[in-house]
């Protein structure tokens, strides 16, 4: 993932409320975004997404609750087929009641055309998973997904010509997620 240099300097010099909630839209645990925000300036992309990971390793369980309570469910790209979106919602609602939260799962390096399939078959077979397990594997979801959001964070902070424009890597121009790099079309719950 690049960035450039001026997309960092920004995030680097936001105030530190601004960048707390421009954290948020890429990782829904306060902790989270409260320690990557503090520990500002990064000198580069690598330094801030191995801060973000390591942010998310030392997550307690309550804020690996907090951030897949900020999770919804996405639904696939329009023109996708209805019984697409009538698999998706069943399979989802019966993740949902096993497990308490939302689905999540990082679909970067998928197209559009093989992302709906990944996204199908990724939550029917973790329904299967008890639930520390599927505790494990959200949990670094969820770590693969903000590192996204987060690099897609600071590209957008690159085109922008004031900082204190509201910053919502959420509502890219392509799909509106903040994990939807050209090659990933939006990911997933």
């Amino acid at each position: 993932m690049q960035s450039s240099p001026h997309g960092l300097r920004r995030f680097n010099t936001l105030p530190a409320a601004e960048a707390e909630r421009a954290l948020l839209t890429c990782c829904g645990s306060l902790h989270w975004s409260r320690r990557l925000a503090a520990h500002r300036p990064y000198p580069d992309l690598g330094a801030l997404l191995a801060a973000a990971d390591e942010a998310v390793y030392d997550f307690a369980p309550a804020d690996l609750d907090e951030a897949l309570s900020r999770e919804t469910l996405r639904l696939p790209p329009h023109g996708s087929y209805s019984v697409a979106h009538t698999a998706l919602g069943a399979a989802h609602s019966a993740y949902e009641s096993r497990f308490g939260h939302a689905f999540v799962i990082c679909l970067d390096g998928y197209g559009p055309d093989e992302a709906l399939d990944q996204l199908l078959a990724g939550i029917r077979s973790r329904l299967g998973n008890d639930p520390e397990e599927e505790r494990v594997l959200s949990w670094d979801e969820l770590r693969r997904l903000a590192r996204g959001r987060l690099a897609r964070l600071v590209r957008s902070l690159d085109a922008r010509t004031e900082p204190q424009e509201a910053i919502d890597p959420q509502e890219p121009a392509d799909s509106g997620r903040p994990d939807s790099a050209s090659d990933s079309p939006y990911v997933a719950v």
